[in-house]
């Protein structure tokens, strides 16, 4: 999340309103659902036309995707990615922002739930 919110940094009331009503002080975060909370903004943004750090956003998601450990990839692919694809009224609108890892990433999760494969990564991992 610190790269995000760094990349990000119209998000970061929203997130600290949101871990102020999310969290208490024991409690342990839940990065899918602070991935989802961070999906809504983003698409809260492409709605409000305002994406001027959607290059600096999609370029660290990129990152993730590129130098992340294999639970890094996961979050980023099914708790931020989908995220967006599951909320958004239309999610191509976000294609032309993802690099070139991302964006298959995004095409596995589109065959996933088209039920042309079987769990997403499969034809990444085919290769």
């Amino acid at each position: 999340m610190p790269l995000l919110l760094e990349a990000c940094p119209s998000f970061l009331p929203k997130w600290n309103d949101y871990l102020a009503s999310s969290y208490g002080p024991d409690d342990e975060q839940l990065l899918y659902i602070d991935l989802g909370e961070f999906a809504r903004h983003l698409v809260d943004l492409l709605y409000s036309r305002c994406t001027e750090e959607f290059q600096s956003v999609f370029q660290v998601i990129e990152r993730l995707h590129v130098e992340g450990d294999p639970y890094v990839k996961e979050a980023a692919t099914i708790g931020l990615l989908e995220g967006i694809q599951n909320i958004a009224a239309q999610p191509e609108a976000f294609i032309p922002y993802l690099g070139p890892e991302t964006h298959k990433w995004w095409l596995e999760l589109n065959d996933f739930w088209e039920r042309k494969i079987k769990f997403v990564g499969a034809k990444i991992h085919r290769r």
